[in-house]
């Protein structure tokens, strides 16, 4: 089991290294005078690299039959590009480096979770008995860089990163590989995969239920200083928001059964609305904290559903393939709409209209998941 636990650990330090990415971009953004808008133009550009550099890991991974050695190759690319990102504030090289870093550093989380699923499944144990260690990681770091900075300074973001960057790099060198399909690739699967109608009305599923959770991880922090809160009040929300992640997915194998992916993602759908229009509804930026504590209910239900039902229909030799394409609709097509259409819509009419917004799209998502779930129970003749 000495496998599993070093790759809990790389969890810990990756998914640590992961929310200063995500959670604190857009907030050293603003800290360097970027508007909402231009904020949510950099995401968006970057989302949109995003949609080009996934599949193109992804298949290198399937090709070369190794998730690791590709992990190690992004992974340090990222940490270069990250440390020189951290120390900017031009506009144009902020363009360049974010840039660089959805093209390095977003690869690896579909990769990390395919990882994540296809070594805890060879060593018998549940996927979110590992992914608890990342969700663990990213709520410690979120609190510690939130109150952290407020001490050092937000332009000593870059020492930050680079630490937890060097400990999940070093820990990525003596985690084991992922095993791998000792089928023969085919475009032919891939192609029908792709085609099959049960496929694309699940990725639209995706798409309509990722929008509004990718534009909160984009503006949640700068939502939260409109209101008055602090840099550690943004730490706080997103170490909120993992530890209750933590709860949930220590609690995902009694909730999720094989089968009733749908039914669990329709019901992730329902409690982002109301969480949302919560957030929307508030003043205070501590209660705007406090409402993070559905992220588990949300976030854990839906995308460790999404997986569960996307291995379920993915031939077996497509399946890193398949889920970096379940990530380039996830952080990609959905981050690129969320970012450039919520920083639109914050500079307009500000932060609450932005998640009353989030919320409306929240229960389209709902609406058409009911859809899809009546649709299996009768395909199913339930």
């Amino acid at each position: 089991m000495m496998a599993i636990q070093a790759l809990r650990a790389y969890n810990f330090f990756y998914f640590s290294l992961l929310s200063v990415f995500i959670s604190f971009l857009p907030v050293y953004l603003s800290s360097q005078g970027v508007t909402p808008a231009d904020i949510g133009m950099l995401v968006g550009l970057g989302s949109f690299i995003g949609i080009l550099s996934q599949p193109f890991w992804g298949m290198i991974s399937d090709r070369r039959k190794t998730i690791k050695k590709v992990l190690l190759f992004t992974l340090g690319f990222s940490l270069l590009v990250g440390f020189i990102l951290f120390q900017s504030s031009e506009l144009g090289m902020l363009f360049l480096l974010v840039g660089g870093m959805y093209f390095f550093m977003l690869p690896t989380d579909p990769l990390t979770e395919s990882l994540n699923y296809r070594v805890a499944e060879q060593h018998g144990v549940h996927f979110g008995s590992v992914r608890t260690f990342g969700a663990i990681g990213y709520a410690s770091a979120s609190l510690v860089i939130g109150f952290s900075v407020d001490q050092i300074g937000m332009d000593r973001l870059y020492l930050v990163y680079a630490g937890y960057g060097v400990l999940a790099f070093l820990l990525c060198t003596v985690i084991p590989d992922a095993p791998v399909s000792g089928k023969r690739l085919s475009l032919d699967d891939l192609r029908r995969f792709l085609a099959y109608p049960a496929t694309l009305r699940f990725f639209l599923l995706i798409l309509l239920a990722a929008i509004p959770h990718r534009t909160n991880d984009s503006f949640l922090g700068v939502y939260v200083q409109s209101l008055g809160g602090t840099t550690g009040m943004i730490g706080l929300a997103w170490f909120v928001a993992a530890i209750s992640e933590v709860a949930f997915f220590a609690w995902l194998p009694r909730l999720l059964r094989s089968g009733s992916e749908i039914k669990m993602i329709t019901l992730a759908s329902v409690i982002y609305a109301v969480r949302f229009f919560l957030c929307a509804a508030v003043s205070d930026p501590l209660l705007v904290v406090i409402l993070q504590l559905m992220q588990g209910v949300t976030f854990v239900i839906f995308y460790t559903a999404s997986i569960q039902h996307l291995y379920s229909i993915i031939p077996e030799e497509w399946k890193a393939t398949g889920q970096t394409v379940l990530a380039v609709i996830f952080f990609g097509i959905s981050g690129i709409i969320g970012s450039f259409a919520g920083g639109w819509v914050f500079e307009q009419w500000g932060g609450a209209a932005l998640y009353q917004v989030m919320a409306v799209c929240s229960l389209v998502a709902c609406l058409y998941s009911t859809l899809l779930w009546r649709k299996e129970k009768k395909a199913a003749g339930i």
